[in-house]
């Protein structure tokens, strides 16, 4: 008897939910990441700019407030006592003083770590050092982990993860846990128990529909990701959020596939992550990245993800419902060249699959706000007849 209370206790212990700070993340986080453009090839003056960059060009205005620096960022191993330890080639003030100097910006300041042995790039991961780690990021003023799940053969990702949210918990410092599971053990359905988002696939590739094969691994070009996963939509919202991966704007696809992968990631609610070098960003991408009515869907407090309505022969259109009754709708061309377009409001009636929300646009007529051209475009009460470009997309805003 005394053998089974052992084992449900133990049970328990490992299988309850996690402890974490609640409303961290009330809409999708907002920042920049190292991993697409730089992978090791990291330092502290490159943060340093970055931050430098979000106040020129408009990124924290626009509402970008964290900085991450992702894997390769510290020594091979730990020391003596078991710590992490920055490399000093890299960060020779450490990394206290730059998260001090991304704050003194205003921003917030994140790092990377692993749930097993070693990170996805061969550095030390946290498995069996998770207080120790939690209470490194917090001394250094580490606002966002993202936690990877390279080199952990044999456990348990619910385990891992709330070993990692328990432990950042008990530091006290508010921080927010990306869980960079790639969608694997479904952390839709578990991860709002341990952290404020969760990846839904492998690594993004800056292509618009390919895959890029790496052999032991892949990376998935945007549309792959946009439908690896189905069904999943009803599991993102406020404090808990489906991640597509960092963004690939501004990294050689062209201007309508980066203009249609923003889009898209702002009405699938997911974290907007810029992953170019935004020091020498064209301006055009810097306009894609900072359109304000854009990113107002991304935000809208809702928070609902959008879902894909009908195939109009080459042209999918994505619903998304917004807070106060308003909608936001997307028209994708998938069709490798321009398509003429026409879409008769009044002759639809779009129920969301997962939430109560509905319109008859027959019955319920709204203003048109052309969120790329950034001005007012009539109501429903007249149907939209356009050109759309190869792979690019016309999106509304209905009020």
């Amino acid at each position: 008897m005394k053998k089974l209370f052992l084992i449900l206790f133990v049970f328990i212990t490992i299988y309850s939910f996690g402890q974490k700070f609640e409303n961290l993340a009330p809409t999708p986080p907002m920042g920049w990441n190292s991993w697409n453009t730089f992978k090791s090839d990291i330092n502290e003056q490159l943060v340093m700019d970055v931050a430098d960059t979000y106040e020129r060009d408009g990124y924290a205005d626009a509402g970008y407030k964290y900085i991450v620096i992702d894997d390769c960022w510290s020594l091979r191993e730990r020391d003596e006592n078991g710590y992490l330890v920055a490399d000093p080639e890299k960060f020779p003030s450490g990394i206290k003083a730059l998260a001090d100097y991304v704050h003194s910006k205003g921003l917030k300041f994140g790092i990377y770590g692993d749930a097993g042995t070693k990170t996805c790039a061969g550095y030390p991961g946290s498995k069996d050092h998770e207080m120790q780690d939690a209470k490194t990021f917090a001394s250094w003023g580490v606002d966002y982990l993202k936690y990877d799940w390279c080199s952990t053969r044999g456990q348990d990702p619910k385990v891992a993860y709330k070993a990692i949210s328990d432990a950042l918990y008990a530091t006290g410092r508010p921080i927010v846990l990306g869980i960079c599971e790639w969608g694997t053990a479904a952390p839709w359905t578990w991860g709002k128990e341990f952290g404020q988002l969760w990846r839904i696939s492998g690594d993004i590739a800056p292509c618009f529909d390919c895959i890029v094969d790496h052999g032991s691994y892949k990376d998935w070009g945007v549309m792959k990701i946009v439908y690896m996963r189905k069904n999943i939509r009803k599991y993102s919202g406020p404090d808990g959020w489906n991640d597509f991966d960092m963004m690939e704007v501004g990294n050689g696809m062209t201007i309508e596939e980066d203009r249609s992968h923003f889009s898209l990631w702002c009405m699938f609610s997911t974290a907007l992550f810029l992953g170019n070098d935004i020091r020498s960003a064209a301006p055009e991408t810097i306009e894609i990245l900072t359109n304000e009515d854009a990113i107002a869907i991304n935000q809208d407090p809702l928070g609902i993800q959008a879902f894909k309505y009908t195939d109009i022969d080459s042209t999918e259109v994505w619903v998304k419902p917004l807070d106060k009754g308003n909608w936001a709708v997307c028209f994708l061309n998938r069709k490798s060249g321009p398509v003429n377009f026409e879409f008769n409001w009044a002759d639809h009636k779009i129920k969301d699959p997962d939430f109560e929300y509905a319109v008859d646009f027959s019955k319920d007529k709204f203003k048109l706000f052309d969120v790329w051209a950034g001005k007012k475009a009539g109501k429903t009460n007249k149907a939209v007849k356009t050109q759309i470009a190869s792979h690019d997309v016309l999106m509304y805003i209905l009020e």
